[in-house]
């Protein structure tokens, strides 16, 4: 799990639509940087420094799992995304936004690319207002004094004016989902983007546990034989994992995320097991579903049948090697049917087979925009 820290951030524009600049500003912070916990509202000021249009002003409290250092990278390269255009001059200038990193957790940074806390903050009226608005007891890591304290002795005299527009905070994952089901077909890449959402989330992970299971390479070697004992021993462990993990949800973790949800029993079942044992097998399934907590969110990523086995054959577990690609299509048929007959579940379908969010932050980001907006 990848360690969260809290960044406040600045955010200015005096050109165009400012208040549109800030939402923009908002919603790529969210996407890029961590989740917003918090926004101050619009403060207008006077140009500071120069003679120009007055500047809209926020401040945003961020949880990431970004370092100091990425932190200011990643909001330099939002700045030239929406069109902030850098001149080399001693003056200030007009600028369509502008993102400062004032505060990041309680650390002291002197680095040629960054000081934190920023080092005119607390001169600045524009800059102290709202984040005092937001971090009223925060301590100042130099002056060892509460932000309200610090904005007492701010000698910024300047008129500062709430504006009356209210900027929309995007939604954290944990404010819309208590439990999120990871679905898709063998190497679709549900356990790696279960995992990317809780190390980024602070997610209590639930990961199936194939690997302890001792008839899985016996299964691929003899399916006729150990297909039943298989799917039995695999019903039977995701009940009882999912009734563990979920019933003794942790405090410190925002919300759940899991790798697999336990209808996928079924559908391997379906496909694997003879008539009379897939009869069998369903009248203890049907027992065991009445008492599993559905997901809110169930995300079925699909890829084609020619990229699961590039991604199995490169994964390189021995007992999957001789899958083949019409045992492939079966699984896939059985999710399909299953997802056509849930009217009681929140599915999400999303086409994975010419992306790799693993390796590609974009690719990663237009996964989790796609569940974002579910």
């Amino acid at each position: 799990m990848k360690i969260q820290h809290i960044t406040y951030l600045s955010l200015g524009t005096n050109q165009g639509n400012k208040p549109e600049n800030l939402q923009k500003a908002i919603n790529l912070i969210s996407d890029k940087v961590g989740a917003v916990q918090k926004i101050s509202s619009i403060y207008k000021t006077a140009s500071w420094g120069f003679s120009g249009d007055d500047f809209y002003n926020i401040c945003m409290q961020v949880r990431t799992s970004l370092n100091a250092d990425k932190v200011l990278e990643t909001v330099l390269s939002i700045e030239n995304e929406l069109g902030r255009q850098r001149v080399t001059s001693a003056t200030y200038q007009n600028r369509n936004i502008d993102i400062d990193v004032l505060l990041f957790d309680d650390e002291t940074i002197f680095s040629k690319t960054l000081i934190v806390p920023h080092s005119k903050m607390l001169a600045r009226k524009f800059v102290m207002v709202p984040l005092v608005e937001i971090a009223p007891n925060k301590i100042h890591p130099i002056e060892k004094k509460e932000l309200k304290i610090c904005l007492q002795y701010c000698s910024d005299t300047s008129e500062i004016i709430v504006v009356a527009k209210t900027l929309v905070r995007p939604a954290m994952l944990s404010e819309k989902y208590n439990y999120i089901a990871i679905e898709g077909n063998i190497g679709a890449g549900k356990t790696s983007l279960a995992n990317l959402l809780s190390n980024q989330f602070n997610a209590k992970l639930v990961l199936e546990r194939f690997a302890d299971n001792p008839f899985l390479p016996k299964f691929y070697e003899d399916k006729a034989r150990y297909a039943f004992p298989l799917e039995m021993s695999f019903l039977a462990d995701r009940y009882q994992q999912l009734s563990d993990d979920l019933a003794q949800f942790d405090l410190f973790k925002s919300f759940i995320i899991s790798d697999y949800y336990i209808f996928k029993s079924l559908i391997f079942a379906q496909v694997t097991l003879s008539k009379d044992e897939y009869l069998l097998y369903r009248k203890m399934f049907n027992l065991i579903y009445k008492e599993i907590t559905k997901p809110d969110l169930y995300v079925y990523l699909y890829q084609n049948t020619d990229r699961l086995l590039e991604n199995i054959k490169n994964r390189g577990r021995v007992f999957e090697q001789n899958i083949q690609s019409d045992y492939l299509k079966k699984i896939h048929d059985g999710y399909m049917g299953f997802i056509t007959t849930q009217n009681d579940l929140n599915l999400l379908t999303i086409d994975v087979s010419e992306i790799d969010f693993v390796n590609n932050k974009e690719d990663y980001n237009y996964l989790l925009n796609k569940i974002k907006e579910a």
